[in-house]
């Protein structure tokens, strides 16, 4: 008897202090402010927000995010076609041009176009689906088409007393039809688009929502978000709301929705949270990775990470961490093996390397978002310019005057290290994987200033490293498009690229400027821009053996000119996006689809949208 109530109090001692340990943990985590709560009513979700308005509240930036779609269609066509340059196999990312390898959907201003692609010589335009608003990125899953709409006019004046009105659509379309395609569902969003994923049948759609509005006195009003779908609207209760209190600006809602677009009678589900203005996203095939800046009085920078569980319909939030430092774009984030790593930067560059305080780093995370590994301080005085983590490793580009790319390992998720680094002229603003020991940096090329501690940017340049031996990466090829003033919008966007190793194909849009050197007779000087010349793809063939070799170019500007509009150089015929199907490539512009022969790369056909 007396070892059975021995027995029990032993029990009851261990029950007692492991209680008391999860309370401290749970308290730590409280301390850290970064665990989400909910309110209990809206008394006290006005109560928080007229609390903690730190800063005068004037208007809401809004970000854009525009990217590229994989297609999910299990129909097989008879013939190859390229797939999207996304982040992570499987989780799909929308864009404005998708393919099934026998269709073109095209998304330009408030339309959606429906081109019959393949084969190019019976190409034609099958239908128009006109909007009301702006369409910021479309998907195609199966039979079904996907539409994101905003009506939020991109020229009006930030500073606005009015209500805040903008709405986002999510539009299903049945296109099992593709000359009459029928609209299924209309889902509407109080707010603007931020990002979305899409992960076999379900959409994953992310909005930022305004939480309060202003009148000319400057009284404010703390608002709801509302969701409607088919025309049945609903209010967003504020019990339904999470928050959390270490924001500095609670203007802000994410809702985060997931939709599933074959099943209509599905009704859709959302998490919604108060916690500022959402700056980057990660989605993995499991969790959707939310970062939030915050500066403290002291002017210190940090990133808060909310992950949020997804499973089909299921969205859950589960857990909040932070790190110091701010983050570049989604590649600068991943989730390996259990465990979310995420590189960031703190300070500022300057011209004076006295001046500069800038420093960055790389954190390993639990999925309890805790910090259980690190590397601190890397390549002080830079920032920053690219990142990407393949498996074990992570590729990283910093730049204030060469180009520092570093092979950092990641296989001990407590001891991660530097492995080697290479320095070079130029840097790279997007690192994508050619294969395990070789990687492709797009960016601009530069020349080192002589009057300061920076360099002088010139045209784009491609490079391909070697990184067989982590200890020594080399740059084993290089091409150089243009001079100062080259452009192409895969420098911040990753879905403009076309890649494709099977083929050996590389195919990038440019804008090329090049610089009259006759009109230098004594040498150009580096901070020279040249003058527009040309807009178009660059097609490359990109191996180990040969490097990197230009075949061609294709333009859609003949015989039109490119437009100065707002500080913007804009034509509706520069080539946004570049696919094959079979061994034909296609280039698309708002204004035209042109096919070209993949051996050749002669013209087959083109029609105009």
């Amino acid at each position: 008897m007396k070892r059975v109530v021995a027995y029990v109090l032993l029990f009851i001692i261990v029950v007692s202090v492991a209680s008391i340990i999860i309370t401290l943990q749970y308290k730590q985590l409280e301390d850290q402010g970064t665990r989400l709560k909910r309110f209990s009513s809206y008394t006290e979700l006005k109560k928080f927000i007229e609390e903690n308005l730190e800063t005068p509240y004037y208007g809401v930036y809004r970000g854009t995010d525009f990217v590229f779609l994989a297609d999910s269609s299990e129909t097989s066509p008879t013939v190859e076609y390229s797939k999207t340059n996304v982040q992570v196999e499987g989780v799909d990312e929308a864009d404005i041009v998708k393919t099934d390898g026998k269709y073109i959907y095209v998304a330009s201003g408030g339309n959606v176009t429906i081109v019959k692609a393949y084969p190019p010589e019976e190409a034609e335009v099958l239908s128009k689906i006109e909007l009301n608003g702006t369409v910021t990125g479309i998907y195609v899953n199966k039979d079904r088409l996907i539409v994101f709409e905003s009506n939020f006019p991109f020229f009006r004046a930030f500073y606005a007393y009015e209500p805040f009105h903008e709405q986002t659509y999510v539009k299903v379309y049945d296109i099992s039809d593709r000359r009459t395609p029928t609209l299924k569902r209309n889902i509407s969003l109080s707010g603007w688009y931020f990002n979305s994923r899409m992960i076999d049948d379900y959409v994953y759609v992310v909005v930022n929502s305004p939480a309060i509005k202003t009148n000319e006195e400057g009284e404010i009003e703390v608002l709801l978000p509302k969701i409607s779908v088919n025309n049945r609207e609903k209010t967003v209760p504020a019990s339904k709301i999470y928050y959390s209190e270490v924001s500095d600006y609670y203007y802000t809602y994410t809702i985060i929705m997931a939709i599933n677009v074959q099943n209509d009678q599905e009704e859709p589900t959302y998490e919604t949270i108060l916690m500022g203005i959402t700056s980057s996203m990660y989605v993995s095939l499991n969790n959707i990775y939310l970062v939030v800046p915050k500066r403290s009085e002291t002017g210190a920078e940090t990133t808060i990470i909310h992950r949020i569980h997804i499973e089909g319909s299921k969205i859950k939030y589960e857990a909040s961490g932070q790190v110091p430092g701010r983050v570049l774009n989604q590649f600068s984030m991943d989730e390996y093996r259990g465990y979310f790593r995420i590189a960031t930067t703190t300070g500022h560059v300057a011209r004076n390397l006295e001046e500069a305080t800038s420093a960055n780093h790389i954190y390993i995370l639990d999925m309890n978002m805790s910090i259980v590994g690190k590397i601190e301080n890397i390549a002080p005085g830079e920032k920053i310019y690219s990142a990407r983590f393949m498996g074990n490793r992570c590729y990283l580009v910093t730049f204030k005057k060469v180009d520092p790319f570093f092979v950092i390992d990641l296989e001990d998720p407590t001891n991660p290290k530097i492995l080697g680094k290479l320095k070079i002229s130029g840097y790279s603003d997007y690192l994508h994987p050619y294969d395990e020991n070789h990687i492709i940096g797009i960016g601009k090329e530069t020349v080192e200033a002589e009057e300061g501690d920076f360099a002088w940017y010139q045209g784009v340049k491609i490079s391909l490293f070697d990184v067989s031996d982590v200890k020594n990466p080399k740059e084993i090829s290089k091409y150089v498009i243009g001079d100062r003033g080259t452009e192409t919008p895969v420098l911040y966007d990753h879905k403009a690229l076309l890649f494709d190793k099977n083929r050996n194909l590389l195919v990038i849009p440019v804008l090329v400027a090049e610089i009259n050197e006759e009109e230098y007779p004594e040498g150009v000087p580096p901070y020279v821009h040249g003058e527009y010349t040309w807009q178009g793809v660059y097609v490359f063939n990109i191996s180990l053996e040969e490097g990197i070799v230009l075949r061609g170019r294709i333009t859609h500007l003949e015989n039109e000119t490119i437009s100065t509009i707002y500080y913007y150089l804009y034509s509706p015929y520069m080539v946004k996006r570049a696919l094959y199907i079979g061994n034909i490539l296609y280039t698309i512009s708002d204004k035209k689809i042109k096919m070209n022969s993949l051996d050749t790369l002669e013209e087959i056909n083109e029609i105009k949208l």
